[in-house]
């Protein structure tokens, strides 16, 4: 558990700390002990500091550019595809009333384990991270909050095809539940997506339909 990022240059000695940055509030309720609540706000603003010392010492941006940026990568969507990097979700302790960790927990819990990271051993070694982790996505200009279903529709208005979205699974309980859905082009499917939400499955469908392109 301590190596979760030892790949990316920090090995965290604070193991209860850690235990308590991996505990959701469900299995706290169940048996006891704090949950990531309190340094997940602490994560947060941690992050923020350090993306905004990176985006200000290593561009020339405007501060309006500088603030889109930052939002860019620290929202939930970037924190999910980093946490994915060190298979987070492998480590967080669930009670039993959730079935599986969704991706705004597994957000929130990326960000207390930057908390941990930053009261264990400073802001060098969150950073330490956010260069070996983050900043490749910032190189490659990653955009987290690309509208994929609008790009979508226009691919398919230029070659006269008709997209839609067809909902395939739902499951979980009401406040965990985790929906599949399907982007059709003209009848055949170019794109699968999951999300917490039907919205957001819609958008992870329509990036990997939009992402083919061979319609």
């Amino acid at each position: 558990m301590k190596n979760i990022f030892k790949k990316y240059g920090v090995v965290i000695k604070n193991t209860k700390l850690l235990g308590t940055a991996l505990t959701h509030s469900s299995y706290s309720n169940e048996h006891g002990g704090e949950s990531y609540e309190r340094l997940e706000y602490l994560g947060d603003a941690v992050l923020e500091i350090v993306c905004s010392d990176y985006l200000y010492h290593k561009t020339n941006k405007p501060e309006g550019e500088m603030s889109r940026l930052r939002s860019l990568y620290v929202c939930e969507n970037a924190l999910y595809e980093y946490s994915k990097e060190v298979n987070l979700k492998d480590y967080i302790y669930l009670g039993n009333s959730v079935d599986e960790a969704n991706k705004t927990i597994i957000a929130d819990v990326f960000e207390a384990c930057m908390a941990v990271i930053y009261l264990e051993s400073g802001l060098s070694a969150v950073k330490k991270i956010f260069n070996n982790l983050i900043v490749p996505y910032i190189e490659r200009e990653e955009d987290f909050l690309m509208d994929y279903k609008s790009l979508l529709q226009e691919s398919v208005q230029t070659v006269r095809k008709s997209v839609e979205y067809k909902l395939i699974k739902e499951e979980g309980p009401a406040h965990n539940k985790t929906f599949v859905v399907e982007a059709i082009v003209d009848n055949l499917v170019y794109g699968k997506g999951e999300g917490s939400s039907k919205k957001e499955a819609e958008q992870n469908a329509a990036k990997e339909a939009y992402n083919k392109r061979a319609f």
